[in-house]
């Protein structure tokens, strides 16, 4: 049994506000937790797709990287002449109150390379690229396997309210709402009989 309240019309009026909202909170959660799934799922194929394309890129770019350094010897002392990454930009989107991260960058390779084309190879070139394009997925894939977390965060705690409302707040109202209506309805039958006792007497008085 439920915490009871006071049987009055009062209350009668107050529970049933109460089991409208908890219904109507309820649908909300269950939609927002709909959306949220759409949002994960479309997420976790275009972040399984960017996985498969990073394990080739790196392969390509490293293969590369072993051809430049059989042609240059170890191009370390190159790699130490190229600036310092401080493109990128981190900001946010909304998904159902959920904010997801958003990163840019300007990471498209330079038309002129930051390195002496002189004291390089076309290996070395491609290199140059294939680790470009290796930043690029990298800074794509972090962004979506940040937001999967968050949205799976999301739809944990959306879930856990949902069901809260539907297995414990909700029938408790229901219960109190049925214990209330019974009560006032017992209470006015008593009343009425009582009112047809008083009738009568008053009527063979």
């Amino acid at each position: 049994m439920s915490e009871q309240v006071f049987p009055t019309k009062g209350n009668l009026i107050k529970t049933k506000r109460s089991l409208l909202q908890a219904q109507l909170g309820y649908d909300l959660m269950d939609r927002k937790r709909s959306v949220l799934v759409r949002e994960m799922v479309s997420l976790v194929d275009a972040a399984r797709e960017l996985r498969d394309e990073i394990d080739v890129t790196y392969a390509e770019a490293y293969r590369a990287l072993e051809y430049a350094n059989m042609t240059l010897g170890i191009v370390g002392t190159i790699a130490q002449t190229f600036p310092v990454e401080n493109s990128l930009k981190l900001a946010s989107r909304s998904v159902m109150s959920v904010e997801l991260p958003k990163i840019t960058a300007n990471l498209t390779t330079a038309e002129r390379p930051p390195y002496s084309m002189t004291l390089t190879s076309s290996e070395f070139d491609k290199a140059y690229i294939k680790f470009n394009k290796v930043k690029e997925i990298t800074v794509r894939l972090a962004e979506l396997e940040n937001s999967i977390y968050r949205l799976a965060v999301a739809i944990k705690k959306t879930q856990k309210r949902a069901n809260a409302l539907k297995n414990i707040i909700i029938p408790r109202f229901e219960e109190q709402l049925k214990y209330i209506s019974n009560a006032l309805e017992e209470k006015d039958r008593e009343e009425f009989s009582r009112q047809k006792v008083i009738k009568h007497r008053k009527y063979n008085s």
